[in-house]
């Protein structure tokens, strides 16, 4: 008699206990089934319960972190943080219109172009998008505000920065000895300005921050003490960055961001310190999801796009709604140039936050690239609504100009936009743009350079330095600098164009070297359909025209593809109907001929004559040439 078992199944909704009889054998592996299915469904709801408890760890550690650093007047990294906050996708349970308003449609983006391969090449990670044991929130060393560092703080709060340092003169709490610090700072920097249009035009002398060395000295001696705190780290690394002491500045970053790794200001300063792949691999960092953060941005600026575009991804597995993370995507796909895609995120962050003017200046590169009139008229307009004194407004009110010619004007807003940040990258490259379609080769030049002094990595002030010395006719000037920006920027197409079309120059002659850049043009997707030609025309020229042929092949396919009508269509077909007739091809050759029966003028007798040879140089039927009228 085998042994009895109850087994319970499910149907339709309902329990039903039934009496089986299995073999000891049988009954063990379907209690092994049973089991297994029933850990799998525990795993799937311990799982979720996981994702939601890693984003509510989080959320409790920037909330935490909101309050410290605007304790300490760290306004942008407060700002920065609680953004972050709000970006994170809050518990279904939890959803109200009062919590979800922020996160309405940023996500149909994340839907809408996360591509499979940068899927694929992300690492496995928690479920969350957090990978690192969170860091303990930091003990404030004082339970309850004095009053002085009170009144330290309001003086701070007003922009009144010494008087903010003489309040908290006598104070020994670590938080009111970073405030005191961080005001004498700030109060450095606010002469430095004032010194520096005092002595426009009188030298080249560059003011200096006189509270540097007695901050230091204080900051120095903490450290060697013991006694000093991640804030304090932040800024004696960014007082040494400013001296230009930079490895020990890297080493001091370092070890205020693996004490407090919320601070996003020290992130930003460490990563501008970070100017090779080589230094950023050996930076010693605690594991923490802000790490993540970190690498992204430095793997943008690296110009490792794809490194940087797989860190995003893998931060939206947690920050889902961070309008922070759409446009650090928006400025990676900018870099490789996919404005389409750029377009529709920045069109969508607009949506969601009408009043946004950080990173719009990009936007409006887009749209100038794209001579799309209304639209950029239509942004420009915006951000004069919203803040028409912030750099970015005066920029993008700069590229309007520009757009419709008014290149005066542009100068104008772009000289504009360097009053209030005189680093402000892109208003000195872009200027220097102006003052090449103005002429202003000199005025260019200096521009570029400048922009080149504040960023050595960015590629566009390198080429424009490589176009000012091309239109004076420093073709050995201009190559250096081409060498440089493709460097940068080795997927863009137009540098290496550009780079060829330097030593085509008379000076120069070297086509050999103009046939490696071109080719590597057409590799790097040449949108403005010059590589293949030009490829063709070098080939010609060298008498190997099989090689001319072959491009020029390829270049009237791509013209077919895109139905375009252009004289290279004329040059192409002319040159292949000679060629194949020399080669004794004559059907392909009156193919081409009846191609070119379709333009007008000399293009016409051209084919008609290359026909006239065909039929002297064999008996084979051929097409009837004076069917054709002229």
């Amino acid at each position: 008699m085998k042994p009895a078992s109850i087994s319970v199944v499910f149907t339709k909704g309902r329990r039903e206990a039934k009496f089986r009889f299995f073999s000891p054998a049988k009954l063990w592996t379907v209690q092994t089934k049973a089991a297994g299915r029933s850990e799998e469904k525990k795993g799937r709801i311990g799982n979720a319960n996981s994702e939601m408890s890693s984003k509510e760890n989080c959320r409790n550690e920037l909330r935490t972190a909101i309050r410290q650093l605007s304790d300490r007047c760290l306004h942008p990294a407060a700002k920065w943080a609680a953004e972050q906050l709000v970006g994170i996708e809050q518990d279904p349970a939890k959803f109200t219109p009062a919590n979800t308003r922020f996160q309405r449609g940023s996500s149909s983006i994340r839907r809408r172009f996360r591509t499979n391969e940068i899927a694929s090449a992300t690492p496995l990670t928690p479920l969350a998008g957090v990978s690192y044991v969170s860091t303990p929130v930091m003990e404030e060393d004082e339970a309850v505000d004095n009053d002085f560092y009170l009144l330290g703080k309001t003086y701070f709060d007003c922009r009144e920065y010494r008087r903010a340092a003489h309040a908290l003169r006598d104070q020994t709490a670590k938080k009111s000895v970073f405030l005191r610090n961080y005001a004498l700072f700030l109060a450095g920097e606010k002469r430095k300005e004032e010194e520096s249009i005092e002595l426009t035009g009188l030298g080249n002398s560059e003011p200096t921050n006189c509270e540097l060395i007695t901050i230091e000295r204080e900051l120095s001696t903490l450290r060697k003490n013991g006694t000093i705190d991640p804030f304090g780290l932040y800024l004696y690394g960014l007082v040494l960055k400013e001296k230009g002491n930079q490895n020990l500045a890297r080493m001091v970053l370092v070890e205020s961001v693996n004490c407090y790794p919320w601070n996003w200001s020290a992130w930003s300063e460490l990563q501008a310190l970070c100017s090779t792949p080589e230094i950023l691999n050996g930076l010693n960092l605690s594991n923490h999801w802000m790490k993540d953060f970190f690498l992204a941005s430095a793997y943008q600026e690296l110009k490792m796009h794809n490194e940087s575009l797989v860190k995003y991804e893998y931060l939206q597995g947690t920050f889902s709604f961070s309008n922070y993370v759409q446009a650090q995507i928006a400025q990676v796909q900018y870099s490789l140039r996919e404005f389409e895609l750029v377009e529709v995120i920045f069109e969508e962050l607009l949506r969601n936050d009408p009043y946004r003017v950080e990173d719009m200046d990009m936007y409006s590169n887009v749209l100038y690239a794209k001579e799309c009139f209304s639209a950029l008229s239509y942004l420009a307009h915006r951000v004069f609504m919203t803040d028409k004194y912030r750099p970015e407004s005066c920029c993008i009110i700069a590229n309007y100009y520009s757009l419709k010619g008014q290149h005066e004007k542009a100068v104008t807003y772009f000289r504009r936009a360097l009053k209030l940040n005189k680093n402000y990258l892109t208003a000195w490259t872009l200027m220097g743009h102006e003052y090449v379609e103005m002429k202003n080769t000199p005025a260019a030049v200096d521009a570029y350079r400048r922009a080149v002094d504040i960023n050595p990595r960015d590629y566009r002030a390198w080429y424009g330095l490589g176009q000012a010395y091309e239109v004076m006719g420093m073709p050995f000037y201009a190559l250096h600098y081409f060498k440089k920006s493709v460097f940068l920027q080795a997927n863009d197409a137009r540098l290496w164009i550009a780079m060829a079309q330097c030593y085509e120059t008379e000076q120069l002659q070297m086509l050999e070297e103009a046939i490696k850049c071109y080719k590597r043009a057409a590799s790097c997707g040449d949108k403005e359909a010059i590589a293949l030609q030009q490829l063709a025309k070098l080939h010609r020229e060298l008498g190997r025209f099989e090689e001319a042929a072959f491009y020029y092949k390829k270049d009237l396919e791509r013209m077919e593809a895109e139905e375009r009508e252009a004289q290279n269509m004329v040059e192409a077909l002319s040159f292949l109907a000679e060629h194949c007739r020399e080669m004794k091809r004559y059907e392909e050759a009156e193919v081409y001929c009846a191609r070119l029966m379709d333009y007008g003028g000399p293009e016409k007798e051209t084919a008609k004559n290359i026909l006239r040879g065909i039929r002297g140089d064999t008996s084979l039927p051929s097409m009837d040439v004076d069917h054709f009228r002229p």
